[in-house]
């Protein structure tokens, strides 16, 4: 009986080790956009709707953009934006007027099956392992509401400084910030 519980136990390991081992991160490629864009939709209201061709110019212009697969297919993707970028929202202007070395998490999204499951984690660690900047900041929507990435976000030890309304009032956000020294 001892001998079928060790069994059954180092199998369970060796399951839950071979998962972990499943995710890579890497840089997104231009073959991944109809993918990610398909994602990108799939997470509406809780980031907005942009055309492949945006997907295409955050791929000159970002920090990272990173791609999370699990071995049969894409996860999940980042893109992040360093200081100093022509970028048009709000969200990234307060961030550039009060905070000099920063990256700009615009979005993060992860598909629906692999929610829960650690992806975002690994984004988010990939992400300050890499960045030279001195924070990592991002908004999450209040309105409309997203609770579930409140509590991600703080359960990295992302702290509010801000909230203001985007989107010509449509969302109401919480600016978030996390030191990365």
């Amino acid at each position: 009986m001892m001998k079928l519980n060790y069994y059954f136990n180092l199998t369970l390991v060796i399951v839950f080790i071979s998962k972990k081992q499943r995710m890579n991160i890497r840089t997104v490629k231009k073959s991944d956009l109809e993918t990610i864009h398909l994602l990108n939709e799939a997470a509406l209201p809780h980031v907005n709707s942009i055309p492949i061709s945006d997907f295409e110019e955050f791929m000159s212009m970002s920090s990272f953009f990173l791609v999370i697969e699990d071995i049969q297919e894409i996860a999940g993707f980042m893109i992040v934006l360093g200081p100093g970028q022509a970028y048009e929202s709000e969200n990234y202007r307060y961030f550039s007027n009060n905070y000099q070395s920063f990256n700009y998490v615009d979005r993060i999204v992860i598909g629906g099956k692999y929610r829960g499951k650690g992806y975002g984690s690994k984004l988010y660690t990939y992400l300050l392992e890499h960045s030279k900047e001195e924070q990592v900041t991002c908004e999450v929507n209040l309105l409309p509401p997203n609770p579930k990435s409140i509590q991600f976000h703080q359960m990295l030890g992302f702290e509010e400084v801000a909230q203001q309304y985007s989107e010509n009032g449509k969302k109401y956000v919480s600016l978030m910030v996390r030191g990365n020294l």
